[in-house]
């Protein structure tokens, strides 16, 4: 049984967002201390998937692994907000899209990912099931001074899990926005999952998780 409320955006203060809950474009690969402890090539240009809205789920309430499908692996991520249509954007229009930041979690069941890998096929069954991304509430913009300088980070029972800063970024948050935006047009209630630091790992039922995004936000959940 489905636990999590209906998904809507919310701000840092609770109220909702006068947006649509969206798609989700993910950006795999974007860490380079990722990359290596995945061992995964290090892509020429940013590799991206996608995940229906039908993926949200809101981050401070009980996550639910599916079962029976092996390891199902924490990935934090910075998720980027869109406010206004965004296609064959530069990067200045991109950064105007951003409504705020917040922080998602995507959720990957690894075991199934690399059977598909293996075989050459694509990923969905493995990063697009429902509630396959809790995402936490957004800060606006206008609190981030450098949106190239955020820090976040995951506890797992009380042990630091992943640590990451968007400076680290391969192809940082605009360049990516302006990017995307060359094939898939990015609409208001669009998130853009902005990719990983090492540290993924799988979660077992039971855990308590702490996620931070620079000193604002801090959210508290735990594993059905």
């Amino acid at each position: 049984m489905n636990t999590q409320s209906a998904y809507v955006h919310r701000s840092f203060d609770a109220s909702i967002i006068p947006l649509p809950a969206g798609k989700l474009v993910c950006v795999g690969r974007n860490y380079a201390d990722h990359i290596k402890e995945l061992n995964n090539a290090t892509p020429s240009e940013p590799l991206l998937f996608m995940k229906p809205n039908t993926s949200l789920c809101r981050m401070d309430e009980p996550i639910a692994l599916p079962k029976g499908q092996g390891e199902c692996h924490n990935e934090l991520e910075v998720a980027v907000l869109i406010k206004q249509t965004l296609s064959k954007a530069d990067v200045n229009t991109a950064h105007q899209g951003i409504w705020g930041l917040g922080l998602g979690l995507d959720l990957t069941l690894r075991d199934l990912q690399n059977q598909l890998k293996a075989k050459g096929l694509p990923w969905e069954r493995a990063k697009s099931f429902d509630n396959a991304c809790p995402v936490s509430a957004f800060l606006p913009i206008e609190q981030f001074a450098n949106i190239q300088s955020v820090d976040f980070s995951l506890q797992i029972n009380s042990q630091l899990r992943q640590k990451g800063n968007t400076s680290l970024m391969l192809y940082d948050i605009d360049s990516l926005l302006s990017e995307i935006s060359q094939t898939f047009t990015l609409l208001p209630g669009d998130i853009v999952m902005t990719g990983t630091p090492k540290g993924v790992g799988p979660l077992v039922s039971g855990d308590k998780l702490h996620c931070r995004l620079n000193d604002a936000l801090s959210i508290t959940t735990s594993v059905m």
